[in-house]
This record gives structure tokens, C-alpha cells and sequence, in this order.
């Protein structure tokens, strides 16, 4: 079994995302210094699709870009996707480091 580079956050931070056929919310239940998990319904994006999250963080909000790598499915809905940040801002780095050691 392949072990992550990056130990995951558990979180609940809502997230805005810009797809093809329009604008999708959903949350960020578990993140780390380069990659997400978003729920959201009815989302059905393909593998390596590339978009931006918008993500806040404490008092300013991030446009960072994201790519497809998981998606997940419960009772026929497409309900998830995980994503591979293609660039990690620096503030977003300091913000998932003092997730995990506020835990």
C-alpha cells in the first residue's frame, strides 16, 4: 500500500470551485500541504481535470490550483473528489501546519 507524502488534516472549511458547466461549493474534510478532499453533490469531474479552489484562509482567500486525482461515489452520486495542488502558496503551507499542531 502506497503511504501519502504528506500526513492528512482533518478539517471542515467550506470551498468554492469554478468547473465547465459552472460554480460548485462543497467542504474540505481533510487536507495537507498538497492536496484536498472536497465533498460537494452531484460533482462528476474527470481525472486530471485542472481547476481553482478558492480557499480561505483566516482573512484572505486563495485561488489555487488543483487536479483531479480521486473520485469518489455513494449510491450511484458522485459525492467527492481529492485533488493534488499544483502550486502551494505559502501562507496555505503555514495554515495546514498550524491545523496540525493545534490538534
Amino acid at each position: 500500500m502506497q503511504r501519502r507524502a504528506y500526513e492528512r488534516v482533518t478539517s471542515n472549511i467550506a470551498a468554492r470551485f469554478y468547473g465547465e458547466s459552472g460554480e460548485y461549493a462543497g467542504t474540505v474534510t481533510n487536507l495537507s500541504e498538497n492536496g484536498m478532499f472536497v465533498c460537494a453533490e452531484s460533482i462528476c469531474f474527470p481525472f486530471d481535470f485542472e481547476f481553482k479552489m478558492v480557499f480561505p484562509i483566516q482573512t484572505e482567500v486563495l485561488n489555487i490550483p488543483v487536479k483531479v486525482c480521486r473520485i469518489t461515489k455513494t449510491e450511484g452520486n458522485y459525492d467527492g473528489i481529492g485533488v493534488q495542488l499544483l502550486d502551494q502558496p505559502q501562507n496555505y503551507k503555514e495554515f495546514v501546519s498550524g491545523l496540525r499542531t493545534s490538534r
